[in-house]
């Protein structure tokens, strides 16, 4: 496969302290590329880099063989920040329809689509009341909604499943695997560790750098043990990390 994004010694520097620090990783189309750390450790930088929303100090950052940021690839690009975006005094479904408009969707299909994702994130029901009257777990669900709305060939998410619920969270997942088969390559970052382990590729992060990267198999085996989450804690603990920061 070819790759859809590549880092290459990606550099973020913020006034005088270094946020990431040579990061260098590519992503294979139709993958689930997980970026796996603890809060603070540089993973929400890299994907804003990735989407364009930031730009790198030193290194390079390309997108479907585009150098990022570039304007011309908004479209082709869904992201999903750890803040929801949302307009609370409209409806769930006028918030779809104005962000439609952004992607220059036709009223037909986008009449369609909005239909298609909220039955995904389960939030049928809810489609004509106020934002400002959802729990904070039905808004991360329609910012997701509003992220694969105009079906983009890269899905960039930031933690997306904080605060919804298993079996939901489970649902989502099996759609994301659904996506990957029609070619949609998804980076996601993550602090839980069974959601790292669905992942095809996966990173670990710790102080702006990358400690480990691999399947989560190869990852596992790096270092022989049969469990993510004891990988993961060598690992910290030979980069220098104390247990109570993963």
């Amino acid at each position: 496969m070819d790759d859809s994004i590549i880092l290459e010694g990606v550099n973020k520097i913020y006034g005088a302290k270094q946020v990431l620090n040579d990061v260098s990783f590519s992503v294979p189309r139709g993958a689930i590329y997980g970026l796996l750390g603890p809060s603070g450790c540089g993973k929400t930088t890299t994907v804003k880099i990735v989407a364009g929303i930031s730009e790198a100090t030193y290194g390079k950052a390309y997108v479907l063989n585009q150098t990022m940021p570039n304007l011309t690839l908004m479209n082709k690009i869904g992201y999903m920040a750890q803040s929801d975006a949302l307009y609370g005094d409209l409806t769930a479904k006028e918030n779809l329809e104005f962000f439609g408009s952004l992607y220059g969707l036709n009223r037909a299909f986008l009449s369609k689509r909005i239909l298609e994702v909220m039955n995904l994130v389960n939030l049928t029901e809810e489609v004509n009341r106020k934002v400002a009257l959802f729990s904070g777990g039905m808004k991360r669900r329609l910012s997701l909604a509003l992220t694969i709305l105009h079906e983009p060939e890269i899905l960039i998410l930031d933690e997306p499943t904080v605060g919804i619920d298993p079996l939901l969270r489970k649902d989502i997942w099996e759609e994301l695997y659904s996506m990957t088969k029609n070619g949609v390559t998804i980076l996601v970052t993550t602090h839980v560790m069974d959601e790292a382990e669905k992942c095809t590729h996966l990173s670990m992060m710790r102080d702006g750098r990358l400690i480990a990267s691999g399947t989560p198999i190869e990852i596992q085996n790096s270092v022989g043990v049969s469990k993510l989450e004891d990988a993961f804690l060598i690992y910290g603990k030979a980069s220098g990390e104390s247990p109570n920061e993963s």
